[in-house]
C-alpha cells in the first residue's frame, strides 16, 4: 500500500453497535488517528447473511460511494463477514479484534487477547486485554476512591451481599477516601436499591468510565467485569478487585488470576493501596504494529 506521507490513510469501521465492541475497535482507530491522519469511515455491520452473500459475490453495496480503505476494522461476530466481503471488493488489510469464530487466516491481522490462548502466527498479536479508547491520566485527586461494578456474567454469578459486603470492608479500611460508584448495564436493580441506602457512598450517575477514572487515586474493579479492569490499567490508576462468586475455572476468571499472580492487582480483600499499574497502551502498541509493518510511513 504505498502512499505519500502527506496522504490520508482510508480507514473502514465497523460496527455492530455494541458498546464493549465499539470501545475496542475505537481504540485502535484513534491509536493509529494519533500517529497518522487517517480518513475514518463508520459502516453498519447488520445483516450477517447479507454480509456473506456480499462476500460471495464481490460485491459490497454498503461501500459504494467510498474511496478505498487502506484498512478495514472491526470487533464482535457479527462484523467478520463483514471485513470479508469489504476486502473482497474494495480491497485493503482487515484487522479483526478479539479472537474470531471464523478461521484466524482468513484475516490479515487478529488482535487477540492472551486470556484467548491464541495459536501462535505472524498475523496474530497476542494483547494484554481488550484495546479501549483509555489514556493515562495526569490529573488524578488524591482524595478520589472510585469502585466500578459490573454483575452476572456466563463466567460469574453476582451476589448482593457478598459484593456489598466487600464494599463496607472497604469503606471501613480505607474511610480517607472520598468513594463513587459507577454502575454498567449488568449490575442488577436490587443491588442498585441497596448502593442507594449505603452512607459513605457517592453514585455517579452521568459519567462515564473514562471521566470517573481521570480523577481517581485509585480503583476497585468487581472482577466479572475484565474491560474495565483493564481500562482502569490503561488509564493508569491503581487497581484492586472486588470478588464476584465465579461458575467455574474459565479461560476469563484464569485471566483475572494471572492480572493478581503478576502484581497488576490487588487481589480481593486486600484493601491496602494497590501497587501502581503497569504502564499498559495495548492500542498504541497495535497501532505502531500496523505504521511500521503496513503504512510505510518515512
Amino acid at each position: 500500500m504505498p502512499h505519500r506521507a502527506a496522504e490520508p490513510f482510508v480507514l473502514w469501521r465497523f460496527s455492530d453497535g455494541k458498546p464493549g465492541h465499539d470501545a475496542q475497535s475505537l481504540g485502535l482507530v484513534q491509536a493509529l488517528q494519533a500517529r497518522c491522519t487517517v480518513d475514518v469511515h463508520e459502516l453498519k455491520a447488520d445483516r450477517r447473511m447479507a454480509a456473506l452473500g456480499a462476500w460471495l459475490t464481490g460485491h459490497y453495496p454498503a461501500g459504494h460511494g467510498l474511496p478505498r480503505p487502506d484498512l478495514l476494522v472491526g470487533a464482535g461476530h457479527a462484523t467478520h463477514w463483514h471485513l470479508l466481503a469489504a476486502r473482497r471488493a474494495a480491497g485493503g488489510r482487515a484487522v479483526v479484534l478479539m479472537r474470531p469464530g471464523l478461521p484466524a487466516g482468513l484475516f490479515d491481522l487478529c488482535l487477540i487477547p492472551e486470556h484467548d490462548h491464541p495459536a501462535a502466527a505472524s498475523h496474530v498479536l497476542v494483547t494484554s486485554g481488550v484495546l479501549n479508547t483509555q489514556n493515562r491520566s495526569q490529573k488524578r485527586s488524591a482524595d478520589q476512591g472510585l469502585i466500578l461494578l459490573g454483575g452476572p456474567s456466563p463466567h460469574y454469578r453476582w451476589k448482593d451481599d457478598e459484593v456489598l459486603a466487600q464494599i463496607n470492608a472497604l469503606l471501613s479500611a480505607r474511610p480517607e477516601l472520598h468513594w463513587r460508584v459507577l454502575v454498567s448495564r449488568r449490575t442488577p436493580q436490587s443491588f442498585m436499591a441497596l448502593l442507594q441506602q449505603s452512607a459513605g457512598l457517592t453514585l455517579l450517575s452521568d459519567s462515564s468510565v473514562t471521566e470517573a477514572l481521570a480523577t481517581a487515586a485509585e480503583v476497585r474493579v468487581s472482577e466479572d467485569s475484565v474491560s474495565m479492569i483493564y481500562e482502569a490499567l490503561t488509564a493508569g490508576v491503581p487497581t484492586g478487585l472486588l470478588a464476584v462468586t465465579r461458575r467455574g475455572g474459565t479461560r476469563v476468571t484464569a485471566g483475572v488470576d494471572t492480572l493478581v499472580a503478576r502484581g497488576w492487582v490487588a487481589a480481593p480483600g486486600n484493601w491496602t493501596s494497590p501497587a501502581a499499574a503497569p504502564p499498559l497502551d495495548e492500542a498504541g502498541r497495535c497501532a505502531d504494529w500496523i505504521v511500521e509493518q503496513w503504512l510505510n510511513i518515512n
